[in-house]
């Protein structure tokens, strides 16, 4: 009953809501193949895309989306990938990509665009801090902010079904590759998934080059368990005290011809990850500076795995 009380909800709501005019923006940046070499190039071109979007967006008479994308154009940022259209996308580094022995990338859930990035970047910003405060002597962290896909709203179809997911899998996927030829083959990359973000990277983990996989507030990855998800990546898991995705039911099941909900919970007994302590923080905490989920999340991706506090 309350797996279709959430179904007629999400189909209800869209449908009576405004439907937001269309923003236009320019085509992203046409960019050659991206290594340690070009990168540079890329963050250029790709601000100077953002700024060209910030111009187009106040003549459309959209001032939100406009200060968003001259945020993002500021000098300061390195935009791996950028586009001002729809929704829109981009992909934000920290830290020296090309050089980094370490680096994570945050898979973020709904209702994350342009209009809502500045506080996926705070969240990219505050694990970036973290590791620079703990990492040993020697060891080059970066982070990559990575809405690289269309995230669905949270109250909407797409937030309950695995479509967007199987999307955004792909682009995930070959992302990853690109981080390979920038960082070279001995970088450890570790997915730090939120919310929607682990139905992503749950889809996107075979054949994934990563060495951890973390989910963060999951309403489940469409699988039953860390084993079915068939990548040799360290699985964990975690969910803040206070985080309503508790209280969504972890099922699975066909319905109006389309799959609706993602299944086992992975932070119970039977998914079979690694589960850690987040504190008792709600679902847009675990990020948040000096909390014991961002402590933990740093020793996850500086590999000092035994250091990870226990739920």
């Amino acid at each position: 009953m309350l797996l279709a009380g959430l179904v007629t909800a999400a189909v209800v709501v869209p449908l009576t809501a405004a439907v937001r005019p269309r923003i236009p923006a320019p085509a992203p940046a046409s960019l050659g193949p991206l290594t340690a070499g070009t990168l540079e190039e890329a963050y250029t071109a790709n601000r100077a895309n953002a700024a060209l979007a910030a111009r187009m967006a106040e003549a459309h008479g959209d001032r939100h989306r406009a200060a968003s994308d001259r945020t993002l154009a500021s000098p300061s940022r390195k935009l791996l990938a950028f586009d001002g259209r729809g929704a829109g996308r981009a992909v934000e580094v920290f830290g020296d990509l090309a050089h980094a022995d370490r680096t994570a990338v945050l898979v973020p859930g709904s209702d994350t665009s342009l209009d809502t990035y500045e506080r996926f970047h705070r969240a990219a910003a505050a694990m970036h801090r973290q590791l620079a405060r703990e990492a040993p002597p020697g060891t080059r962290t970066a982070v990559v902010a990575w809405l690289g896909y269309t995230t669905p709203g949270t109250v909407s179809t797409t937030a309950i079904t695995p479509d967007r997911a199987a999307e955004a899998a792909p682009a995930l996927r070959a992302f990853v590759r690109e981080l390979r030829s920038v960082s070279g083959p001995k970088a450890q990359v570790t997915l730090l998934c939120h919310s929607y973000g682990t139905v992503v990277c749950g889809r996107a983990a075979p054949r994934l080059e990563v060495s951890d996989i973390v989910l963060l507030g999951s309403p489940g990855t469409g699988v039953d368990s860390a084993a079915d998800l068939r990548t040799d990546a360290r699985i964990w898991a975690a969910i803040g005290g206070g985080d309503w995705v508790e209280n969504v039911p972890h099922v699975s099941a066909g319905l109006f011809g389309t799959t609706v909900g993602f299944g086992t919970d992975p932070v119970s007994p039977s998914f079979g990850a690694r589960v850690f302590a987040a504190g008792p923080g709600g679902h847009s905490d675990y990020f948040a500076p000096g909390s014991v989920c961002l402590a933990n999340l740093a020793r996850i991706v500086l590999g000092e795995t035994a250091e990870v506090t226990g739920a």
